[in-house]
């Protein structure tokens, strides 16, 4: 045993603190039954450690539980060290951890009530994985991720006009199904406008708190003003792999003169490798039959799983 459920919460309204509860029904691939936050998406489940919790009323701050949104209160699990992928079990029930933390909402009711909001920086987010009764005394076991784990992924595509909605995104689909075709499992697939600031929270959001190990951009890599994604890249990157670029141009060579006009490039943040692809479906397909075969060796050395 890792620890013990201290409280259950729930709420019927987003960005209002939860009110206690004895027991609740957890469904698998929703949430808690009757909780404003569940539903089909990543962040079905918030959790907080009661050692979090007793630090901040330490200070002062008057919360009860449920007082930073969260649903459940762990005694005596060492939260600040699972990442994710994490299993969480819970009598007959199973958590997996999703994402460590999140951006906060600026003064949010949570913040006004409580003065801060301790979930962007203590907090975890999980899905429901194996559904059942929970109560307040079960015991909690954390079990760490597989090394053999499937690699995980996301794509990002950088484009005003699809994103204003004129014309469809052909390309961040496509990624996805060719990774979900190479048994990788995609986090997700989100579509922005070409913008930096944008980008750069999204590969820090991805890169730290959801943990993928690998996240493709698509668009904004040409000579236009506002192709943006290499600077977005390079700015949250803590080393860059100019090889991947390089190789990936040099393939396209092969196919068009054009492929001189592209600065995509590619860097590691943390444990998360970051590859910029063309905006053309056509490209995207080419470079990535060349890149996936070897990639996966790539995402061990970064895992730590092979030395290079």
């Amino acid at each position: 045993m890792d620890g013990i459920l201290k409280a259950i919460c729930i709420s019927e309204k987003r960005g209002i603190p939860k009110h206690r509860v004895s027991e609740a029904y957890l469904k698998e691939g929703f949430g808690i039954e009757g909780d404003a936050h569940a539903g089909n998406w990543h962040r079905q489940i918030s959790i907080l450690s009661f050692e979090a919790i007793e630090g901040e009323r330490k200070k002062g701050i008057e919360c009860e539980f449920g007082a930073f949104g969260e649903n459940l209160v762990f005694e005596g699990a060492a939260l600040g060290d699972i990442p994710v992928g994490s299993r969480i079990e819970l009598g007959e029930c199973e958590l997996k951890v999703t994402q460590l933390g999140k951006a906060c909402h600026s003064h949010c009711a949570i913040y006004e009530k409580t003065g801060e909001c301790i979930m962007p920086r203590e907090g975890i987010f999980a899905e429901v994985t194996a559904g059942g009764r929970i109560y307040e005394g079960l015991p909690v076991r954390i079990i760490p991720p597989s090394p053999e784990r499937p690699f995980s992924a996301a794509v990002i595509t950088l484009s005003d006009r699809a994103f204003n909605g004129e014309r469809e995104d052909k390309s961040g689909p496509l990624i996805r199904k060719m990774l979900m075709d190479e048994g990788m499992e995609v986090a997700e697939n989100i579509l922005l406008p070409d913008e930096r600031e944008r980008l750069e929270a999204e590969l820090i959001n991805f890169a730290d708190r959801r943990q993928v190990d690998v996240v493709f951009t698509t668009g904004g890599t040409g000579f236009s003003e506002r192709d943006i994604t290499p600077e977005a890249t390079m700015a949250v990157c803590d080393r860059m792999a100019p090889g991947i670029g390089e190789g990936l141009r040099n393939f396209s060579f092969s196919i068009t003169a054009k492929a001189m006009f592209s600065r995509q490039t590619a860097g590691i943040r943390k444990k998360t490798l970051i590859i910029n692809l063309p905006g053309s479906p056509k490209a995207c397909r080419e470079e990535l039959e060349y890149l996936l075969p070897v990639l996966g060796h790539a995402l061990e050395v970064i895992r730590g799983t092979v030395k290079e």
